[in-house]
Parts: C-alpha cells; structure tokens; sequence
C-alpha cells in the first residue's frame, strides 16, 4: 500500500458497504503518514455528499484513521472545546492521491468533558439488512464501538491530553509553509 507524505493534500473517500461512494472531502493535509496511521487536517474544506450536494466544514478538524482499527476519529476543534466525531468504519487503504473506507453508520459523538453518545443505530440496523452486512462484520463492528468507547474512557490515541496540542501545531507549520510560498 502506498503511503501519503507528510504536507501533501489528499482527498478522503467514504463509501457505504455496497460500494457506493458516501461523501468526499476535498482537500486535507497529511501530518503523519505511514502504513498503519494517517492524522490529517483540514478548515472549511469542500465535502461532496453522494446526492451531489456540497457543503464547507467549519472548523479546523484534525483526522485520525487507522488500517488495523475499524473506526476513525474526527476532532473538531471549537471555541468552547474539542469535539470527536467516530465513525464506525473499515480500516483505511490509500491509493491514487486518496484515503478510502467503508463507514458503517455507526457513529459516537465525544464532548469535550469527555462524556459520549451513541448515533443512528436505526441507520445501521436499516443499512444491515438493505445491504447485507455479513455476520462476521456486525461482530467486528460492535467489538471496535466498545474498544473505541475504551480509549475514550482511557483518554488514548486522539482523546489523550496532548494529542491535539501536538497535531495543530503540526498543521500551523504546513499552513505557513504554504503561505510562504
């Protein structure tokens, strides 16, 4: 699998498990790249939804996708704090100038006191029986929304204290690199 480099701009990919593209993001910039991680970010960034609709994220986000953990963690950084939005998802694979995963409706909302929600479960059992979801899956998935709610509740990988700290400062960098161009 290809890597992306750290300070390029890349495009994410959401499809939904019968192949259909989800949603686009149009421009993030890589922080860290390597086989397993890929923390990205990106502000008022163009996103494509599946019926052709467009819309502009608000505020700047830091992205953490993982190839072995199937979910991924968007930080939303606010003015009254960090906000995470998980998708319950397959790991990633990058390829051709694009991070791409399957997200599986499920989703937890994380408020910056740490406390959590539970989303569209409807929109998963729906989606489970319209599309299929195999047995195997429905088991990997529930098994990664209690290991997701684990790291939440032991402030790792994205929760952890010094986490957004390290990636906005590593975000700025390139912001002003580009600047300065």
């Amino acid at each position: 699998m290809a890597i992306p480099v750290e300070g390029e701009t890349i495009q994410i990919h959401s499809y939904k498990h019968n192949g259909r593209i989800h949603r686009v993001w149009q421009e993030t910039t890589v922080l860290k790249g390597t086989n397993n991680i890929v923390i990205g970010a990106n502000e008022r960034t163009m996103v494509t939804e599946s019926d052709g609709r467009t819309w502009l994220t608000r505020e700047p986000s830091i992205c953490y996708f993982h190839a072995e953990h199937w979910f991924n963690i968007i930080c939303m950084l606010r003015e009254d704090g960090v906000y995470y939005y998980c998708n319950v998802s397959s790991p990633f694979v990058y390829n051709n100038g694009s991070l791409k995963y399957i997200d599986y409706d499920l989703d937890v909302k994380v408020f910056p006191d740490m406390s959590y929600t539970l989303l569209d479960e409807d929109e998963y059992e729906d989606h489970k029986r319209q599309m299929g979801y195999p047995e195997v899956i429905d088991q990997i998935l529930h098994r990664n929304v209690e290991k997701l709610i684990g790291w939440i509740k032991q402030r790792r990988g994205p929760f952890a204290p010094d986490f957004i700290d390290v990636w906005t400062n590593r975000y700025d960098f390139y912001r002003q690199c580009r600047l300065s161009d």
